[in-house]
């Protein structure tokens, strides 16, 4: 009897960190998100699904990402895909083709603002992802543009994971013939650059769940 209590006793302590009540997960991003040139089941949301689903997590994940959107357009779109979906966390990983088409930053900062304003207003947690633009824009130009994100995250006092591409892009054999699109085998490493801040977010969410978030008293 008090192995098996000690057996008992080992499954708690290592169960998922994830694990819990059902979730909803909404992406909402661009080409790295959808896919580009992937098939389905390669992509780093695939590989979210079954993360989740191996930690032990009841989780939907909803990919409403599109190659080619800019912020703009995740602005336009998002209250519908909320309002259908009804999501616990939503990740914006928007702003990339913003950078590469040279609009203005001040619009990028709106849109990004209203699309976490929105996603905190349906009650969602948000993770806002970031990627840095190729160094032949500029030095000053690709800072700027990364401090867009960063004003957003610390404004908003959200989770920012600041390179999307971190550890990718630098890396010929990672990239797709176009230089622009993570390949194949990049995918888990982009959800690797992901899966901190997002698992730290569900465990915020676990707590405030349970009455012990700091909205609680």
């Amino acid at each position: 009897m008090l192995r098996i209590l000690l057996l008992v006793g080992c499954l708690i302590l290592t169960l998922p960190a994830v694990a819990g009540a059902p979730l909803t997960i909404l992406i909402v991003g661009d080409s790295l998100s959808a896919g580009y040139g992937l098939a389905q089941d390669e992509t780093w949301v695939a590989r979210l699904r079954q993360r989740l689903t191996a930690n032990g997590a009841d989780a939907t994940v909803i990919n409403a990402s599109i190659s080619g959107d800019t912020t703009r357009g995740g602005r336009a779109r998002l209250p519908a895909v909320l309002e259908e979906h009804e999501p616990d966390v939503v990740i914006i990983e928007l702003g990339g083709n913003d950078g590469l088409r040279g609009l203005p930053l001040a619009e990028t900062r709106r849109n990004l603002d209203a699309m976490v304003d929105a996603a905190q207003t349906a009650g969602a947690r948000v993770l806002l992802v970031g990627v840095r633009l190729p160094s032949n824009y500029g030095t000053a130009f690709v800072e700027r543009f990364q401090q867009v994100f960063r004003d957003v995250a610390s404004d908003r006092d959200i989770p920012l994971v600041p390179k999307f591409l971190a550890g990718v892009a630098e890396k010929p054999t990672l990239m797709q013939d176009d230089g622009i699109h993570p390949n194949a085998a990049a995918q888990p490493k982009l959800l690797a650059n992901v899966w901190p801040k997002l698992e730290s977010l569900l465990e915020e969410g676990k707590a405030v769940g349970n009455g012990q978030g700091a909205g609680n008293e």
